[in-house]
């Protein structure tokens, strides 16, 4: 029964099922589960404190480039939405819709909707149309010019095919909506926030990403152009991390909010909006984790280090437990957690750790005491070796965090290297995309045309995750029509 009860608990391998494994990594360290409500999700404290450090970190970077925050309602006026005509298009099969208010008894032991609304209102999927109804009414010159928000929120999008924090009904996300009196500073501004978001997954997530800006197919709904974040998961597809938007004039038009000029004109607002979610979750599992548990970088983890006493006689405790009381009270700021029973197994905790990505174990025994150094365990690579116990020990250890953090990097890179390719031909492309599942990033001609990039979705799977200008493009020609292209662009199966 003890063999069963443990089978049960095991997470699937990676490479027997990916989707399983992730699903059951997911669960078995308590990030998230399914709620009763079809599509959504509950997050667990482990996942959520997760949630927490991202926003905690992004939001300091928001700060930093000027922005505030604010907070908008979650009920948008049906009437708003279908304003702007890319937008509505884009967004309207996703849209949950409130249509009735109250409840009543429906004579059979259940309840029924009451009160049918005079006009239905959608639960946003996004908020650029409520927004810019209020940045029409503060918006009056180039003097309330720029106008630098951004809301911490959840939105609400009616998806058929769900997966815990990748893809959900209801999700939690940022979304920054910023006014400018020129193109050009809209523009900088949408640029500014894509190396934001890359600076957070980078330096902090340990993910690699490529930056650009979307094909016209994959543009956000009612946005003159989109940049993106993409990175590679383990299971070489594609997942976007993260998007910048220039909205141009298209919402100033659509709700009318225009500015008297510094030359007394008057002249339509330019926009851009920006978000990233809990997606971000998902994004990081992937990179990193194994089919042990999860691995975190240090940068994020809700424990960084976690200490084991190793015990379990009386005598053994009275001298183990004050040293291991003392190192946690000196590596308390780099978020420390004892094992404070040292009776419990080892090997238990051990496993427990690992599941939940702690970067960092240490343990500590009688023998251990008596050598004068402390265990050491890295979660990243398995690797065990030891640190002089006394006053430079939390030193010792920080520099370590330092390493994983930069070791998850480094290895993340290198993945992305070996699953990168330049293709030429279309037999090619469709060769290594011949098989389910993903295969990396491929990099090829393309001749930017939305028909073509629909065929190739088609008949691979693949869509243009990418487009990156950089001054060593090369032009060339498109792998399925042969008509010219500026650049390769670059394709990938995605989530």
């Amino acid at each position: 029964m003890a063999q069963q009860k443990r089978d049960e608990k095991a997470i699937c391998p990676r490479a027997e099922d990916y989707s399983r494994w992730y699903t059951d990594l997911v669960q078995r360290a308590e990030l998230a589960d399914y709620s009763p409500v079809p599509g959504c999700m509950v997050i667990r404290p482990n996942g959520y404190a997760l949630w927490e450090n991202m926003r905690d970190a992004l939001d300091g970077m928001f700060r930093e480039t000027g922005h505030e925050n604010a907070y908008f309602p979650m009920f948008i006026p049906v009437e708003f939405l279908a304003r702007e005509a890319e937008h509505v298009e884009g967004f309207a099969m996703e849209c949950g819709v409130v249509t009735h208010s109250g409840l009543e008894p429906d004579g059979e032991g259940g309840l029924k909707p009451k009160g049918q609304l005079d006009a239905p209102l959608i639960l946003r999927p996004t908020s650029e149309t409520i927004i810019w109804h209020m940045y029409g009414q503060w918006i009056q010159s180039y003097r309330d010019l720029p106008i630098l928000i951004n809301q911490w929120a959840n939105v609400v999008r009616w998806e058929m095919r769900t997966r815990l924090f990748l893809r959900t009904r209801e999700f939690l996300w940022q979304e920054g909506h910023t006014a400018h009196a020129t193109a050009d500073e809209a523009v900088t501004e949408a640029e500014t926030m894509l190396e934001v978001y890359r600076r957070f997954a980078e330096e902090w997530m340990a993910v690699p990403v490529l930056t650009g800006y979307k094909s016209e197919a994959e543009k956000f709904a009612g946005a003159v152009r989109t940049y993106c974040i993409e990175a590679l998961t383990q299971d070489k597809r594609a997942i976007q991390a993260g998007t910048s938007h220039y909205l141009g004039q298209n919402f100033a038009r659509a709700f009318d909010v225009t500015f008297q000029t510094e030359d007394n004109q008057r002249d339509y607002v330019y926009a851009t909006s920006w978000g990233v979610s809990t997606r971000l979750i998902g994004a990081l599992i992937m990179a990193h984790s194994d089919d042990r548990g999860l691995v975190l970088p240090p940068k994020l983890a809700r424990t960084k280090v976690v200490i084991v006493p190793i015990a379990r006689k009386d005598e053994d405790r009275a001298v183990v437990m004050p040293v291991v009381e003392q190192m946690a009270a000196e590596l308390k700021h780099l978020g420390v957690k004892v094992d404070a029973d040292p009776r419990t197994s080892p090997g238990f905790k051990y496993a427990e750790h690992e599941l939940r990505g702690v970067p960092l174990r240490l343990e500590l025994g009688r023998r251990d005491l008596e050598a004068g150094h402390v265990t050491v365990a890295r979660r990243d690579s398995g690797e065990k070796s030891t640190l002089p116990l006394g006053a430079d020990l939390a030193t010792c250890v920080s520099a370590l965090l330092d390493e994983v953090q930069a070791g998850l990097f480094a290895r993340a890179v290198a993945f992305r290297a070996e699953n990168t390719r330049d293709v030429d031909s279309y037999d090619e492309f469709r060769d290594v995309l011949g098989e389910e599942g993903g295969a990396g990033f491929l990099r090829a001609h393309w001749d930017g045309t939305t028909e073509t990039e629909k065929r190739i979705q088609e008949e691979t799977g693949a869509t243009v995750r990418v487009i990156t200008e950089a001054e060593d493009d090369e032009p060339g020609t498109c792998i399925v029509t042969g008509a010219p292209s500026a650049r390769r662009v670059t394709f990938a199966r995605a989530y």
